[in-house]
């Protein structure tokens, strides 16, 4: 449409990315980031696996890994060793085929969405090998999109994985990792369409560009908590690590993996972890910017090699994150985690993007208070998905308690399907006696009858 005919002739506030210095790096230089994306990745997970044991040992009162390298620091590194020497077992009924495939399906996206992720600067910023480049592999004007497509690509691997095992448990699994998957995605697509409107762009590159003033956590808390518990489901951790719950799955989706195959399951969870610490970080914490008291009287710390730095940083404050809620918080019951996903994050994500859409379009039409509806609703709506949050997770029996204190022998402890423990004031109900031995009736098991005479006395084929 041409300015003439436009019915609005205020300033517009479009996608504006330009992308015009990335594909223009020769071969080599591609491929030497593309290795130090790599590389990257791989040493942070070592590094996180172990810090992950530390931290927890510290939390628990515990030492830690402390054998392996000064103060412990190889302990994945020889976790690793160990499991690529382990004997590779392959299970009779299952499906080879898929069954070798599935942890690489789940591993290679893993590594992929980091290719859009920015490291520095859009600019010809740094010198490697006397080529000026940009510290980011490549951006798309699509970049946030493509994260989310390999996001989801990875979970078939999980799925293929227990399907393909021959067994319940995993089966299990791996049908509550796609369940899982697709109730949390709903709201973390809700949670980025949030940042899209805000920032006018898609492209990873722009978005950080975008909060030069104002890192996004601040105008969008909420798309910010949404997206932090989201990330957390999708990556299968605790408390949402339903899929591999050893408590009534065995080990999930990768019980019957073993070897090479079993770390590269691991390797996936992992770096999945860096990729969603890294994509938040991009999306709401400035990205490589440096924080506030840095940026505000250096001003060359969002140059050169230092955003390299920040960003880092960030990443590990993330991955602590993910530390501290596995050392804190019990794991959920299936029923929990199906409630929050589709009854409390995805609504409160549609209602806050129908808001952030106002503001944008009051913004648009030159509105001054727009900044204040969006803080004010902001701070309403975040307090009332914390709420909802605890409400999902507080006792729902609470009711029903009080009633079995009234008359503790209408304490039921199978009450709505799940098995509660007394509070004070309850008595359990009586435990039935056993009958004696010698008047249970015998089992036969295997044919018509399996009793053998044995001197003169009978003897049970199955006890």
């Amino acid at each position: 449409m041409s300015p003439s005919l436009s019915p609005y002739t205020g300033p517009y506030i479009l996608a504006a990315e330009d992308l015009s210095l990335f594909g223009r790096d020769p071969w080599w230089l591609v491929a030497v980031k593309a290795v130090f994306c790599f590389a990257f990745l791989m040493v942070t997970v070592l590094f996180s696996i172990v810090w992950e044991r530390k931290v927890v040992a510290w939390m628990q009162l515990r030492v830690g890994p402390n054998r392996h390298g000064p103060w412990g620091l190889l302990q994945s590194l020889a976790d690793g060793v160990k499991l690529m020497l382990k004997e590779d077992v392959i299970v009779r009924r299952a499906d080879k085929a898929v069954y070798v495939l599935a942890p690489i399906v789940a591993a290679i996206p893993a590594f992929m969405a980091i290719a859009v992720i920015p490291f520095g600067p859009a600019g010809n910023e740094v010198s490697i090998f006397g080529q000026r480049t940009t510290m980011q592999l490549t951006d798309l004007p699509i970049a946030m999109l493509y994260i989310l497509a390999v996001a989801s690509v990875g979970i078939y691997g999980i799925v293929l994985a227990g399907w393909s095992s021959g067994s319940t448990y995993p089966l299990l699994g791996g049908l509550r990792s796609c369940a899982q998957m697709i109730s949390y995605e709903i709201a973390m697509g809700a949670a980025f369409a949030s940042v899209f409107l805000y920032s006018g762009s898609m492209s990873t590159s722009t978005i950080v560009e975008a909060q030069a003033d104002r890192w996004y956590i601040v105008l969008l808390p909420v798309s910010f908590i949404i997206y932090v518990v989201t990330m957390v489901g999708e990556t299968n951790r605790a408390p949402f690590d339903m899929p591999e719950s050893e408590g009534d799955l065995v080990g999930g989706f990768n019980t019957e993996y073993s070897s090479i195959k079993f770390a590269m399951f691991m390797l996936a969870e992992y770096v999945n972890m860096v990729t969603v610490s890294a994509v938040s970080a991009t999306l709401f914490l400035g990205g490589w910017r440096a924080p506030w008291p840095i940026s505000g009287f250096w001003e060359g710390a969002n140059h050169g090699w230092w955003p390299l730095l920040w960003f880092t940083l960030k990443v590990q404050l993330l991955l602590f994150f993910f530390i501290w809620l596995r050392g804190t918080l019990p794991r959920v019951r299936y029923d929990q985690l199906m409630k929050l996903g589709w009854k409390v994050l995805i609504p409160a994500s549609v209602v806050w993007l129908m808001l952030v859409a106002t503001v944008r379009a009051l913004r648009n039409e030159n509105y001054d208070f727009t900044e204040i509806v969006l803080y004010v609703g902001g701070a309403v709506l975040a307090v009332l998905l914390l709420s909802f949050v605890a409400d999902a997770f507080r006792d729902r029996g609470r009711g029903k308690g009080e009633e079995a204190e009234a008359d503790p022998a209408a304490f039921d402890p199978m009450a709505g399907g799940y098995p509660v423990p007394p509070l004070p004031g309850q008595t359990l109900p009586p435990v039935p006696r056993r009958r004696p031995r010698g008047d249970r009736e015998l089992i036969v098991s295997g044919g018509p009858d399996t009793r053998t005479e044995s001197d003169g006395k009978e003897a049970d084929g199955v006890r």
